[in-house]
């Protein structure tokens, strides 16, 4: 996954850091919300994930990292 812009030096960026231990590294993981059939109109349940970031330390998601549900 390539989440850079091109032409954007990472020296030009600011850090990241989790609001608890400080840390600077983060790991991928995803909520998953659940879509009724009944309102989706398909034969089963459906499962949406939704990715964000988690602290790769001590588990904790930023504020700015939540999604709005």
């Amino acid at each position: 996954m390539d989440l850079q812009p091109k032409g954007l030096n990472p020296k030009d960026t600011t850090a990241v850091q989790c609001e608890l231990c400080k840390e600077e590294k983060f790991e991928e993981v995803s909520f998953i919300r659940k879509a009724s059939r009944l309102l989706t109109g398909a034969a089963n349940d459906s499962y949406i994930p939704i990715p964000t970031f988690q602290c790769k330390s001590c588990g904790h998601i930023n504020k700015e990292f939540m999604p709005k549900f």
